[in-house]
């Protein structure tokens, strides 16, 4: 009777509509990898990167499980050393990169130890959500919300997110830089900063977007950008998003063969193990594709499907919580993943630039899969330690 009676507490501190998902979504991503690199006349030895894949989820889900056993005094105690490690780990950038993969990719974002390429900004983003949540918890607890202490709470985000944001400009790394922006996006929504703040900033954030459209699609504004230090892979990205098939065998054959790709597939797909249009890091940036061509548009909603689900059972775990600390942790985490989707599928199918962000769980990258499930880790300890939650 007592070991039923412990199993059943057990299994109702495990939210195993968290975890359902994250599985399917692995393991759709190792399906789709296997036909990526099998299909890469490029890659000689499939089942290396393959086994890589599965030795990261099983680290992750290690780290999941270590992480379920953190209340939130041990994470509290322990944000601001995962916060100056993860800037350190970064710092290191500057002079350990991986020079071959800088000169590939125009990005100085990895560092290879014993053959395992890490990239310290995707860990980072766990940190930084952390000590989002960790400043603005010990702030509104110390002060209330007026005009005054809410610009100081900002004040205070800025700082946080200001060194992450030096270093990725270091590291040419625009579109990570955009989750961080995404995720104190959402932390800033929801830290209680009163709406004649909120309304004003959003208001900026609009005038801004408008700016940098113009700046993009205009001869003098790409003057201006380029004085100002953006490359011209960058810029010819956006030329590629605005018309994919204006040099679609040169400077846009990925975004172009990403639209074929997926097209091609049509409802219900070509069948597994099918790659008969050519799509540049199609293992990674451009994995998606493989879901489209393999599975067509009802494996593509599936997958999409199975985000909103993870997604919707995360924004549970952050309404029910009492703790105000695992809340913003929650919302940052949710913001993430979100981004993440957003920004990699809309890429794929033309809705939005490429950016470089992978899909997670799915693309193949070890840092990026660690880091996500960190963050999932994170959010089942909410509900496994039982510490104020309802």
């Amino acid at each position: 009777m007592n070991k039923t009676k412990t199993r059943y507490n057990l299994d109702n501190r495990i939210d195993y509509g968290i975890i359902l998902p994250v599985m399917v979504l692995s393991l759709m991503g190792l399906a789709a990898l296997f036909v990526a690199l099998n299909h890469n006349p490029m890659i000689d030895d499939l089942w290396t990167p393959m086994l890589k894949q599965v030795l990261w989820i099983l680290i992750g889900v290690a780290a999941v499980v270590v992480l379920m056993q953190f209340d939130s005094k041990t994470l509290w105690k322990m944000t601001p050393i995962f916060y100056a490690f993860g800037l350190a780990l970064m710092t290191s950038l500057i002079w350990f990169h991986d020079k071959a993969l800088a000169v590939m990719t125009g990005s100085k974002n990895w560092i290879n130890i014993a053959g395992l390429t890490i990239q310290p900004s995707e860990l980072m983003k766990i940190a930084f959500i952390l000590m989002l949540a960790y400043v603005v918890t010990q702030h509104n607890s110390e002060h209330e919300h007026t005009i005054k202490n809410d610009f100081i709470l900002i004040g205070k985000l800025v700082l946080t997110i200001l060194p992450v944001g030096i270093l990725l400009k270091f590291q040419q790394d625009f579109g990570t830089m955009l989750v961080y922006v995404a995720i104190l996006g959402g932390v800033f929504l929801m830290s209680g900063i009163t709406w004649r703040i909120v309304l004003p900033v959003i208001g900026i954030f609009l005038v801004l977007a408008a700016i940098t459209i113009y700046l993009v699609t205009t001869d003098s504004g790409r003057d201006f950008l380029y004085a100002a230090g953006v490359k011209q892979y960058q810029l010819l990205r956006i030329d590629s998003w605005l018309d994919p098939f204006h040099d679609s065998s040169g400077k846009s054959f990925q975004q172009a063969q990403a639209l074929v790709a997926i097209g091609s597939g049509g409802l219900l797909g070509k069948g597994f193990n099918v790659s008969e249009v050519d799509v540049p890091v199609r293992e990674s940036d451009m994995i998606f594709t493989v879901i489209g061509e393999n599975f067509g548009f009802i494996g593509g909603c599936l997958m999409i499907l199975m985000y909103f689900f993870l997604i919707y059972r995360m924004i549970r775990v952050c309404f029910d919580t009492n703790n105000e600390f695992y809340a913003y942790i929650a919302t940052g985490t949710i913001m993430m993943i979100l981004f993440h989707v957003f920004e990699n599928i809309g890429a794929n199918i033309g809705l939005l630039p490429l950016t470089g962000i992978p899909l997670p769980f799915v693309s193949q990258g070890g840092s990026s899969l660690l880091g996500n499930l960190i963050g999932v880790g994170i959010i089942l300890s909410m509900k496994f330690q039982k510490q104020d939650y309802k």
